[in-house]
C-alpha cells in the first residue's frame, strides 16, 4: 500500500501529458492559415475529353511553379464515381523548408506524369462527387484562399442509381471551370453549351461558392491570389 500513492501520481502525470499532446494535435488539425492557398484540380477523364489531359498537365505544372511553402495542392480525376479516395492522384501541403518543398513538388509531378501516361477514358462523369470530395479536402487544409479548378466539358453523365441532386457546400471556395470544350451537339445548338455553363454557375452559387470560366489557358497568371 505504501507504493500506491506514487503509482497513482505517476498515472495522473501520464494522463496529464497525454491530454496535453491530444490538445496540441487538436489545435493543429484544421488550423486556420489565413495567408495560404489551397487548390484542388479535378480532371475529367470521360470519353473524348480524356484527349485534353495533356493540357491539364500544363496547368498542374503551372500550379507547382506558383504555389509556395504552406500552400496545398490536390489532384484528382473525374470518372464514373468520383466521391472516392481512389480517384485522388496526389495531394500535398508544401513544407516550410524550401529544399523539402522542392522534393515534394518533384514527387507530385512524378505522380502526375505517371497518371497522364496511363489515363483511360471513363464511361461516366461524376462532376458533383468530385466537387464534394474537393470541398471536404480544402476545408481540412485550413487555407485562407481555396479553389476548385474543374478541367472538363461540364457534361455530367451519372451512372444509374447515383444521386447527386443536392447542394454542395462551397462557402469560401472559388470554383473555376477550365478549358470547357464544346460538344458536337453544341455546334448544332450553341444554347446547349451556354445552358451547361449556367447550370453549373447556379449550382456553385447555391452552395455559396464563386464561379468563373477560363478557356484561354494563357490567362492563368491571374487565377490565384498571392
Amino acid at each position: 500500500m505504501r507504493h500506491a500513492e506514487p503509482d497513482n501520481q505517476r498515472n495522473l502525470l501520464a494522463l496529464a501529458v497525454l491530454a496535453l499532446v491530444v490538445g496540441w494535435a487538436a489545435l493543429g488539425c484544421g488550423e486556420s492559415r489565413p495567408h495560404t492557398r489551397a487548390v484542388y484540380l479535378l480532371l475529367d477523364t470521360s470519353g473524348t475529353y480524356s484527349q485534353e489531359i495533356k493540357k491539364a498537365q500544363g496547368i498542374a505544372n503551372y500550379l507547382l511553379g506558383t504555389l509556395h511553402s504552406g500552400d496545398s495542392l490536390g489532384l484528382a480525376r473525374i470518372d464514373s464515381a468520383s466521391f472516392s479516395e481512389k480517384d485522388i492522384i496526389a495531394k500535398v501541403t508544401f513544407d516550410s523548408r524550401p529544399s523539402y518543398t522542392n522534393q515534394q513538388k518533384r514527387a507530385f509531378r512524378k505522380n502526375l506524369d505517371r497518371f497522364v501516361g496511363r489515363v483511360r477514358g471513363s464511361t461516366h462523369t461524376d462532376i458533383t462527387g468530385g466537387m464534394l470530395q474537393a470541398a471536404e479536402w480544402l476545408r481540412e487544409t485550413g487555407a485562407g484562399y481555396q479553389y476548385i479548378l474543374i478541367f472538363s466539358d461540364l457534361e455530367e453523365d451519372l451512372r444509374a442509381g447515383h444521386i447527386r441532386d443536392f447542394t454542395v457546400d462551397l462557402s469560401g471556395i472559388g470554383v473555376v471551370a477550365l478549358n470547357v470544350t464544346k460538344l458536337r451537339s453544341d455546334q448544332i445548338d450553341p444554347r446547349e453549351y451556354l445552358k451547361r455553363l449556367d447550370h453549373w454557375e447556379g449550382r456553385v452559387q447555391d452552395g455559396s461558392g464563386t464561379w468563373s470560366v477560363i478557356n484561354d489557358l494563357d490567362r492563368l497568371d491571374h487565377l490565384l491570389r498571392n
